[in-house]
């Protein structure tokens, strides 16, 4: 309804309807236009125009194409580092064991090689040290731990690890991760019920789930039918107790698997600058006598391979030649030493050797066989080969925690020694020095390897002296190195083009805390 809309009259108030031809005054009123108008408060849609309920439809139907692509955001990995640990069988009680490890969520910093260390009182059969190696996909490749509970009590079993990620050109980047996975070794006569039970105790972590397309349907057992299908996937556990009265019925796997998540331990420290970074080098006597050798080859790597002299593509990183009477014979029985013979490396007990050849080593007489880690000893005696001996000898003059040094008993007892260190290890206290020293290895300078280099300490001031082409002898002429003594940053200087021993190999070095 609007008000009377004669121009002639603006002073009336009488209310017309659209449609009307005068009002109630009797004044004639214009024709107006009839269209209807749209307003923001129409509830109902005009007829042909789109509501609002058919826009957003539309909108929900349209192709992404039609819109473009959605913006991608980076997703941030929520992942933690962590051991899957598989395949251990409880009911191998008192057999060998082989269990699969494999690293799962570890940072994308990591070096291309990280260090296992491994300790137990479970009889471990491949050593103390290994190594996860990363494909090119940026996954890791697992790892096999096999181990004996042979003549041990039952009950739970703890394993210690430790992943060491270093990097040679980053040493501030250097990573360290713990943890405990705990073994159970039941007794000869557990049930398989019972060994579930103890796992499930000690692993707070396991999840009981329904899979995908799983049925269980389970009828009274008053005259009823029982129909169950059970699934257990990915050497899961499936315990089913009818309380029936007639026992207990126990599905499982034979196999166990549980993840183990990784701690890290220690804060990247930024590490001092050597002046001469070398993992190999040699102190070179240009007069040597009796008491010294010409050759003192220095090593800092964490494992070190012993094995045939090459002057070009070696193998081996300690490399050895038979001596006669004129010197090194490069052929002859130097030939009947492997290109990769034995292996030397840390554990946490000392040093340990292992053969890896196809001629055998003697410890002491004795051939320990083919991949037995042993642990070396004082005195100890090494022979290359077991098949024929005199090719080359060697005695553990010195055995220290953080370093071994081996001197030749053959004919080229005067030609070379080999001083053996853990990369990035202080040495221990004096008196353990001297108490785990022979004679010959006494006159040699404390030495070791921290900060990428070689370093030596005065043994009455504890002066630490970095070692490198330019640096004074001083010191070391006090050890009875003499003073025609000079370091070279090569393990076998002689030797031209460089051996596969010298400062050009990559290694990871790993740091363990020693007691002063």
């Amino acid at each position: 309804m609007n008000r009377c809309r004669n121009p002639e009259h603006p002073h009336c108030t009488v209310w017309v309807m659209p449609d009307d031809a005068m009002c109630a005054h009797g004044h004639a009123q214009p024709a107006v236009d009839t269209q209807p108008v749209l307003t923001p408060v129409t509830t109902a849609p005009a007829a042909g125009l789109p509501s609002s309920f058919d826009a957003i439809t539309a909108l929900r139907s349209r192709r992404p194409t039609d819109i473009g692509p959605a913006p991608t955001l980076p997703r941030a990995n929520l992942q933690r580092p962590q051991l899957h640990i598989s395949g251990f069988d409880p009911r191998a009680a008192g057999g060998r064991q082989a269990i699969r490890l494999e690293l799962r969520g570890m940072p994308m910093d990591c070096a291309p090689e990280v260090r296992m260390l491994v300790r137990s009182a479970l009889r471990l059969h491949g050593g103390e040290s290994y190594a996860f190696q990363r494909t090119s996909r940026g996954d890791w490749r697992p790892l096999f731990l096999e181990f004996s509970s042979r003549g041990l009590e039952h009950g739970q079993y703890r394993i210690e690890i430790e992943l060491h990620s270093h990097h040679r050109q980053a040493p501030e980047s250097n990573r360290t991760w713990t943890c405990s996975p705990v073994i159970l070794v039941p007794r000869q006569d557990a049930s398989l019920g019972e060994i579930h039970q103890t796992f499930l105790a000690t692993h707070k972590n396991v999840r009981v789930t329904a899979d995908d397309a799983g049925i269980a349907r389970v009828n009274a057992p008053g005259g009823g039918r029982i129909d169950i299908d059970v699934t257990a996937r990915n050497a899961s556990i499936a315990q089913l107790n009818l309380d029936s009265g007639s026992g207990k019925i126990d599905l499982g796997m034979s196999t166990i698997a549980w993840d183990e998540d990784l701690i890290e331990i220690d804060i990247p420290v930024e590490a001092a600058l050597h002046p001469c970074p070398a993992t190999g080098a040699c102190l070179v006597h240009a007069e040597a006598d009796s008491a010294t050798q010409r050759h003192v080859r220095l090593f800092a790597l964490d494992e070190c391979v012993l094995g045939r002299f090459e002057s070009i593509a070696a193998e081996a990183d300690l490399l050895l030649a038979h001596h006669g009477e004129t010197g090194a014979e490069i052929g002859g029985l130097t030939r009947r030493l492997s290109g990769r013979h034995a292996v030397i490396r840390r554990s946490r007990h000392g040093f340990e050797i292992e053969d890896v050849s196809r001629y055998g080593v003697l410890l002491d007489g004795v051939w320990p066989g083919k991949h037995m880690p042993v642990q070396l000893r004082l005195g100890m005696r090494l022979e290359l080969t077991a098949s024929i001996k005199g090719i080359v000898t060697l005695e553990v003059t010195a055995l220290m925690a953080h370093a071994v040094v081996l001197h030749r008993l053959d004919a080229g007892a005067r030609a070379e020694c080999f001083y053996l260190m853990a990369p990035d290890c202080i040495p221990a206290s004096n008196r353990h020095q001297q108490a785990s020293s022979m004679p010959r290895a006494a006159a040699l300078p404390m030495l070791f390897h921290r900060d990428g280099g070689f370093w030596q300490r005065d043994r009455d001031s504890g002066r630490d002296t970095p070692l490198a082409p330019q640096a004074q002898l001083d010191r070391l002429q006090q050890t009875g190195l003499g003073i025609a003594a000079r370091f070279v940053a090569q393990a076998y200087p002689e030797a031209h083009g460089g051996p596969r021993g010298g400062s050009e190999r990559h290694h990871h070095a790993f740091t363990v805390a020693l007691d002063a």
